[in-house]
């Protein structure tokens, strides 16, 4: 039982109730059209994205693929060039389960889900419990099932670490945090004595395009109304693995 991301991919595989599941934050198809409604003009990554997760598909053959919010980007109603992109990727899928844990981005996804053919679980923002393994976008607080879980899985936040070198050049990286989930501030806001106190993950954002929290930065403020306080002893990890501790000292 565990999640455990997939070396070099912003995905990970979770065991839950004797499924493998595949799962995948923060997808946000249709980004592109929305940051043209900005004034920010780039190329169509849509055929990449839709490809790198098909090819993770094929290559972990999960039982089922759990969305852990914000597949699409609209806030509202998914404008064309989402509703495009989301059929085109369940189309390149194969005929598997589909869980979307729902974001602040989702909008009304249901009205383009329910015109594919894969059967779909569409979950409040709160989230859903898989066997051991809970669930939940991270825009607001998970529910005390959520909470219950050994693993408690969020995204919304994309983390990623400001990197420097010796000579003053600096990159930005995608990471995974991973810590102790502090059961306080929960039992504060469900003003309930709820059983929880397993680890807390944040997952990275799989679409690179959407920005995110530089965890390790003075002055970010996390996004998620739990954060930091909800985490405990909260770690740093690259998408290819390098643990690089304490996130607030990397």
């Amino acid at each position: 039982m565990g999640v455990e991301p997939i070396p070099g991919e912003p995905a990970a595989v979770a065991t839950c109730d004797g499924e493998r599941a595949l799962v995948v934050a923060d997808f946000h198809a249709g980004i592109e059209a929305g940051l043209r409604r900005d004034g920010v003009e780039l190329p169509d990554h849509a055929p990449d994205r839709r490809e790198s997760l098909r090819a993770l598909v094929e290559e972990e053959r999960p039982d089922r693929l759990v969305f852990l919010g914000d597949l699409g980007h609209a806030i509202g109603d998914p404008g064309r060039e989402e509703r495009e992109e989301m059929l085109a990727l369940f189309d390149a899928l194969p005929d598997l389960p589909v869980t979307l844990v729902k974001g602040n981005h989702d909008g009304d996804t249901e009205a383009v889900l329910e015109r594919v053919d894969q059967p779909v679980a569409i979950t409040p923002g709160h989230g859903v419990r898989l066997g051991e393994v809970g669930f939940a976008h991270g825009h607001t607080w998970p529910s005390p099932d959520v909470l219950g879980a050994d693993i408690v899985c969020v995204a919304h936040e994309h983390p990623v670490v400001r990197l420097e070198d010796e000579v003053g050049g600096a990159r930005v990286e995608r990471v995974w945090l991973r810590g102790d989930l502090d059961p306080a501030p929960f039992r504060e806001f469900h003003d309930a004595d709820i059983e929880c106190g397993g680890e807390l993950v944040v997952c990275p954002g799989f679409n690179d395009l959407s920005g995110g929290t530089w965890v390790n930065v003075d002055g970010q403020d996390f996004l998620a109304p739990f954060l930091p306080e909800g985490l405990v002893d909260g770690e740093a990890y690259l998408l290819d693995g390098t643990r690089l501790g304490d996130y607030r000292r990397v």
